[in-house]
């Protein structure tokens, strides 16, 4: 399902078009970016976190009848999953590989050191994913949401790392998006978790 939202929406043009005005010389093209860019590391990396974000959000859906989280968690698979699509397609578009032998966030300098299933600040361990699995009802909300901040602090932080890095327009306008909206929605999941008599967790 979600890949099909992903495809359906579809990719920005990475170049407005228009017609110049008389007597002015045609804007040239912007370089296609190559494998080792930002704008190539950001779309792989983002892409792999935002993954991470939409299987949460599928485990946290069957594990809970609660009506708040039920539609975080939807809202998450659906958004995340269609700038996920994006984020490929530029790659497409570039004519770049959507994975490569670089180190995650190689892109920005960063010596993150993966470990059980974690590639990137944020996201959740294997063991993370496990417990998540094992509860249900009010404790599996409480365990998505923490998880879920720390995961949008991670994201939210490489996408701005990506803006103040950005040479391509249209990437750069996804990632400030992401930024804006992340950073949003951690605000909302510190209230839920404070209705649920929670905190959120170390990070």
């Amino acid at each position: 399902m979600a890949a099909v939202v992903a495809l359906g929406l579809g990719v920005p043009a990475l170049v407005g078009g228009g017609t110049p005005a008389a007597g002015s010389a045609p804007a040239a093209a912007p370089a296609t970016p190559g494998t080792d860019s930002p704008e190539a590391g950001f779309a792989r990396d983002m892409a792999t976190h935002h993954q991470q974000a939409i299987d949460m959000s599928f485990i946290v859906r069957d594990r809970t009848q609660d009506q708040a989280v039920r539609t975080l968690a939807f809202d998450i698979i659906n958004t995340q999953a269609n700038q996920r699509g994006m984020l490929m397609g530029f790659l497409d578009q570039w004519g770049l590989t959507q994975a490569s032998s670089a180190k995650p966030m190689a892109w920005m300098g960063h010596s993150y050191e993966p470990h059980d299933g974690a590639l990137m600040p944020g996201m959740a361990t294997n063991t993370d994913l496990e417990k998540l699995r094992s509860l249900n009802g009010r404790d599996a909300e409480v365990y998505y949401l923490q998880l879920m901040i720390n995961h949008h602090k991670g994201g939210a932080d490489m996408a701005q790392a990506y803006v103040d890095a950005a040479k391509n327009d249209a990437e750069k306008r996804l990632a400030k998006g992401m930024v804006d909206a992340q950073r949003s929605e951690i605000l909302l999941m510190t209230d839920m978790l404070a209705e649920r008599g929670a905190q959120p967790a170390a990070s």
